[in-house]
């Protein structure tokens, strides 16, 4: 072998000995992840819990009246409306309410209309008024706000008696309403009474395309029909939420300002008396209930039922026992619930809340309750606020009705 092919051959070696080198290696495994102690939390975000409760506990609720921001119960009710309100998203400009009467039928006690008008320039809300029979002048009304419990087919139905009821409705009262629903039975007492089908329920409820085949009369629907709609509209809540947050709006500022606009066309009816106006609600109701006493003036005696308590308590295990309805981004970081309805002091307020219901803690109940109570002694009125617990369940049974309906009649008959 002469010296160029050896040459030749150091250079071949060497090349293959450098294109060995270049070869892919195996890759190293990943640096660990970051030690943590992994413990149970018990809660609904599990892991993610320990951090939100850190968070939650940094946050005094900048508007609250037990703070030393507010000496002035007028400040701090102008101050937290401010609040609620730009949390609730875009105010819509008043209306001409249009209302038109489709349906009115002697009820025996009283007359039942059925009425659609305007809450705003995009929604004709449906609704129900109850007209007691042989009023003498001007009467006292009632804004009687329906529940969720799961059941989105139905809405204002859910606190009348209609005479001939759903099958799934007759359940329904029996389940919430110990089989006596509240509407029907103000109405029988002396009360106008209003209940609208909030959004989105009832006739305002969300249909899929591949569900129209049910076509859109209740009426034909039976129990497995209703149970089935249902299913798909509860699975459909955070679509809701998510496409009304890319319309721009929020949805529970949508149900507070419709409420607050029934109450609006309420005071144009002529049976009604603008200045003897209350509201009641259970459940989503009491939320409802919660908001329309805390943000208009014209509610002159308001009850809450079974939704009532401070939020820190609720972030350990009582998140997902509630819908996306009930929680309103941004809010609390300047007041927490109790705060929000005490922006009415120290106009009256009546709230009763089920020992046993399983939607709250009891311990956030409690503490609810002691500081509605200090912000009406801070409000020089006391005796205006009134609360009781009941040994019961998530429910507005007739012992509770029959105390919220006392109470209404000191208040609003006098």
């Amino acid at each position: 072998m002469d010296v160029s092919e050896k040459m030749n051959r150091r250079t071949a070696l060497q090349t293959l000995a450098a294109a060995g080198a270049l070869a892919p290696q195996p890759a190293p495994a990943p640096p660990p992840d970051q030690p943590r102690i992994a413990t149970p939390a018990g809660a609904d975000s599990g892991s993610l819990y320990p951090l939100i409760e850190t968070i939650a506990a940094r946050n005094e609720y900048t508007h609250s009246f037990l703070g030393p921001r507010f000496t002035s119960v007028d400040a701090y009710r102008s101050e937290g409306r401010a609040a609620a309100f730009a949390a609730l998203g875009p105010r819509p400009d008043p209306v001409d309410p249009r209302p038109e009467i489709v349906d009115r039928r002697d009820m025996g006690a009283f007359i039942r209309e059925k009425v659609i008008f305007s809450t705003t320039r995009d929604f004709r809300v449906p609704a129900y008024v109850h007209i007691p029979k042989n009023l003498k002048g001007r009467a006292p009304a009632i804004v009687d706000l329906h529940s969720h419990g799961g059941m989105f087919i139905f809405g204002k139905e859910k606190v009348i008696d209609m005479g001939a009821n759903h099958p799934a409705m007759t359940v329904y009262h029996q389940a919430n309403y110990a089989g006596r629903p509240t509407a029907t039975e103000l109405a029988r007492r002396g009360y106008v009474v209003i209940t609208i089908d909030a959004f989105p329920f009832g006739e305002r409820r969300l249909m899929e395309d591949v569900d129209l085949r049910f076509g859109w009369e209740r009426s034909k629907y039976s129990v497995e029909d209703v149970k089935h709609l249902n299913s798909k509209c509860r699975a459909k809540e955070d679509t809701v939420v998510k496409s009304l947050t890319y319309a721009g709006q929020v949805w529970p500022g949508i149900t507070a300002w419709d409420d607050i606009r029934t109450v609006d066309y309420l005071c144009t009816r002529p049976e009604v008396d603008p200045k003897r106006i209350g509201c009641v609600g259970v459940s989503f109701g009491g939320w409802r209930s919660l908001f329309l006493n805390g943000l208009d003036d014209r509610i002159a005696a308001g009850c809450v039922v079974g939704f009532m308590s401070t939020v820190k308590p609720m972030i350990r295990k009582h998140v997902d026992t509630h819908s996306f309805v009930h929680f309103v981004p941004g809010l609390h970081r300047c007041l927490d619930l109790p705060d929000v309805v005490a922006l009415r002091a120290p106009k009256p307020l009546l709230v009763l809340q089920c020992r046993r219901d399983g939607l709250f803690p009891l311990a956030g109940m409690e503490e609810s309750v002691r500081k509605l109570a200090a912000i009406y002694e801070k409000a020089g009125a006391p005796a205006s606020f009134t609360s009781r617990f009941f040994d019961v369940p998530h429910i507005f049974d007739v012992e509770m009705q029959e105390v919220a309906f006392q109470w209404f009649d000191q208040r609003l008959k006098g």
